[in-house]
């Protein structure tokens, strides 16, 4: 019978140690291995919001000591193919904005000019604006503007622009009909009233002396880039028809008061006004007048038929006294 051998304290000591450290070790495995049991939620998660909530991924990783877990790193992720796609887009549209401001090959030399006759090419290109300029940078609308805005001539403009570096450029010009002097200058009037600067000798031009400044006609409401007319529509009517009465070694002049008048040849002033409705019959009642008073050896000062239903006239018998065919005088 072989005697029990007694062990030591300190071998009781780590034999209890061994048994401590298998026991948690067991422990632990058993808890590594434990599938955890489903939480459900009594409000109701939209399935995008689960299916982001379930993104990144956790891990537990059992280190054998008691409720401590370690979560894994997101991996790294790259960027969509649209976002890439994208940005390759704007570096490439970015290019070719530089490649196109820059490059010669896009630059205006010069602007092909239609339709003009007394305005100069270099007149219209420098107050164009567009020689040298890139043709992606060119805007028809702003040339137009400014050429109507520094050419009251211009009765319309149209600007056309075709790659690589073409401006075309279509206007038409007014036609004078008055040559309008006053004080010392002297401007051109078209057919609407609007004046601008005399360019070159015209033929034909009716020539008026103004005494005063005419009153200006009214701005037009269709074509807010037209000037305001220097006078008005009916005066220039009216200069039309007295024109080919105008006796040829004189001068067709406007008074404030009389209106449209000119010194007559055999010696004195005749007025017609200014309304164009009845200016025919005007001139023939100036007519009928001037010739009754030379028959009677009457030598008159001024003749008045602004209004042809009381013409009038002064005579230098009676100290300029004024006489009225209507009351027989």
């Amino acid at each position: 019978m072989s005697e029990k051998k007694e062990l030591s304290r300190a071998e009781i000591a780590r034999l209890r140690r061994a048994q401590r450290a298998a026991h948690e070790l067991t422990q632990a495995t058993r808890r590594a291995v434990k599938p955890v049991a489903p939480v459900s939620s009594r409000v109701a998660v939209p399935h995008e919001t689960r299916r982001r909530a379930a993104s990144p991924r956790r891990f537990n990783i059992a280190l054998g000591i008691s409720d401590v877990y370690l979560n894994a790193p997101p991996s790294p992720r790259f960027l969509n193919g649209w976002r890439t796609g994208s940005i390759f887009l704007v570096i490439l549209l970015g290019a070719a904005l530089y490649l196109v401001l820059s490059l010669p090959y896009f630059r205006v030399p010069s602007a092909t000019i239609l339709g003009n006759s007394r305005l100069t090419r270099e007149e219209i290109e420098t107050a164009a604006g567009v020689l040298g300029h890139s043709i992606f940078t060119v805007q028809p609308d702003e040339v137009e503007t400014r050429l109507r805005m520094n050419f009251p001539e211009l009765l319309s403009v149209k600007v056309d622009i075709y790659l690589p570096n073409h401006v075309y450029v279509t206007m038409t010009e007014r036609d004078p009909v008055i040559l309008w002097q006053q004080d010392e200058g002297y401007t051109w009037i078209d057919a609407t009233g609007v004046a601008f600067r005399p360019r070159g000798i015209i033929a034909g031009l009716v020539p008026v002396k103004g005494l005063v400044i005419p009153p200006p006609g009214p701005a037009s409401l269709n074509d807010p880039l037209s000037p305001t007319p220097y006078m008005q529509q009916e005066l220039v009517d009216s200069i039309l028809l007295l024109a080919p009465h105008v006796p040829a070694d004189t001068t067709m002049v406007f008074d404030r008061s009389f209106g449209l008048g000119w010194v007559d040849s055999r010696g004195w002033k005749a007025f017609f006004g200014t309304t164009v409705k009845d200016m025919p019959l005007k001139i023939r009642v100036y007519q009928s007048l001037a010739d009754s008073l030379v028959s009677r050896g009457v030598s008159p000062t001024l003749i008045n038929v602004m209004y042809p239903d009381a013409p009038f006239y002064r005579a230098v018998e009676v100290d300029e006294e004024e006489f009225s065919l209507s009351s027989g005088q």
